[in-house]
This record gives C-alpha cells, structure tokens and sequence, in this order.
C-alpha cells in the first residue's frame, strides 16, 4: 500500500467512510461525518498511522484533505500523490 492508499484508509477510518470517498477537495464539514469530534479522531489516527505528534495549531489548519497532505509533509511524512 503506497501513502497515498493509506492516507485514504486512515481518513476513511477516522469518519467511517468509503475510502473512495475520500480526496483533496473533502473539506471540514463539507460532510456529516466531518464535524469537531471526528476531527480529533482524524488526529488521532493520523499521529498514530504516521508516528507523529501535531501541534495544535496545525490541528486548527487542517479544514481539508490537501491541508492534511501538506501538514504531513512538514512532519516528514510523505503522502501526496
């Protein structure tokens, strides 16, 4: 599975959605399952898949999933596609 696949599997998991339903322009409550509380599980997931730690401000930026792949890239996690 390259990072892109699992990007996908791990935003997919944390909102309990098709992982074909996920891509760059899915944005923080553009769906309802995309609300406050699942977006601390997508941080939750995130840190845990990839190994990291994110600073709360990043948590406050990351409003869709290209930001999500630009805050991976400055925590050294290469996931863009």
């Amino acid at each position: 599975m390259n990072l892109n696949q699992n990007l996908q599997e791990v935003i997919a998991k944390a909102f309990g959605i098709a992982p074909n339903d996920v891509t760059d322009e899915l944005e923080y409550q553009s769906i309802p399952e995309w609300d406050s509380v699942s977006h601390l599980v997508l941080v939750t997931e995130l840190e845990a898949a990839y190994g990291i730690t994110i600073d709360m401000e990043d948590v406050l930026t990351m409003g869709s999933v290209a930001k999500v792949r630009e805050l991976l890239k400055k925590y050294n996690v290469e996931a863009a596609a």
